[in-house]
């Protein structure tokens, strides 16, 4: 009997977990209750209960939270009106867009634009030396706090992955991801000399309350892949992307993006693409030194 729960509750997880990547990548279509429940194999009755149990917030909470939270990511960096955000989120009046934002956010849209893009890009005289195109000068002298970054742009291809999610901070979410994706791909024959591992970042820690966080770990695959489980597909989408290399411990990552995305981006006149960022991880922490460990920031770009 508990074998059969077992089995029972790894088909639930999978079958959500592919409707959870359903959401993210089609946040701008309908997302109907039937419609969803249709590709989770429920039906609409189960589903709205099965969903709520297994993700914290109804299909509509989940939906309404991520649309709002994409709003506030254009607001801060995007170039559109706050009434074109608006229509992006799925509203049809400034008002209720007005609302609902101001009931997650505690402030209007506008409010909310000014403070972010004030602490982001205030300071016009960057912290971060770079060379967008070329070497940087390694004696160049530097004053106590800056940091000498150099920054490439990439065109990425559209990759299929198999990944683990893990919800809450970027450190726990990354821990608990990782541990369940390894357990499996090790069996499963799924590491390989080809294979990239990816850490895929779909919330910025500045807007998403930090239990809500997504990350995932991820593998790259070549050959058919069966979800199951924790265990789901998915595909990165070809683009444009700002790249820089990390070196050294990943404790220290969030500096290094914080510089990528709110100094090197903007101030090369840039627009970023709302997609999620990742990471790509060229060395085993396993067998690496911390200091030692080396990682691509890939954030996405028009």
């Amino acid at each position: 009997m508990n074998d059969m729960q077992t089995e029972t509750q790894r088909t639930y997880r999978r079958r959500i977990l592919g409707v959870l990547v359903h959401i993210q990548q089609n946040l701008d279509d309908d997302l109907s209750l039937d419609e969803l429940a249709r590709i989770a194999h429920f039906s609409r009755f189960h589903f709205h209960r099965i969903f709520r149990s297994l993700v914290g917030e109804s299909v509509k909470e989940h939906v309404r939270r991520l649309r709002l939270e994409r709003a506030a990511l254009q607001l801060t960096y995007g170039p559109d009106s706050v009434l074109n955000v608006a229509l992006d989120a799925g509203y049809d009046a400034h008002e209720s867009f007005t609302r609902a934002f101001r009931s997650m956010f505690d402030c209007s849209p506008s409010e909310y634009r000014q403070m972010r893009r004030e602490k982001f890009f205030a300071d016009s005289a960057s912290r971060v030396h770079y060379s967008p195109c070329q070497e940087l000068d390694d004696n160049l002298l530097l004053t106590p706090g800056e940091m000498k970054m150099e920054v490439r742009i990439e065109s990425f291809p559209e990759t299929n992955v198999v990944f683990a999610r893990g919800v809450g901070s970027y450190k726990t979410s990354a821990q608990i991801a990782w541990e369940k994706l390894c357990a499996w791909a090790g069996p499963n024959r799924i590491f390989g000399p080809d294979a990239m591992m990816i850490g895929i970042c779909h919330d910025d820690p500045e807007v998403t309350p930090e239990d809500k966080i997504r990350y995932d770990a991820a593998i790259t695959i070549r050959r058919e892949v069966k979800p199951e489980g924790d265990i789901g597909l998915q595909t990165i989408p070809a683009g444009n992307y700002a790249v820089t290399t990390h070196r050294g411990p990943y404790d220290n990552l969030h500096e290094k993006w914080s510089a990528l995305c709110g100094q090197w981006i903007p101030q090369n006149g840039r627009q970023f693409r709302i997609a999620p960022s990742f990471e790509i991880y060229r060395n085993d922490p396993q067998n690496t030194p911390p200091d030692e460990l080396i990682t691509d920031l890939y954030a996405p770009i028009e």
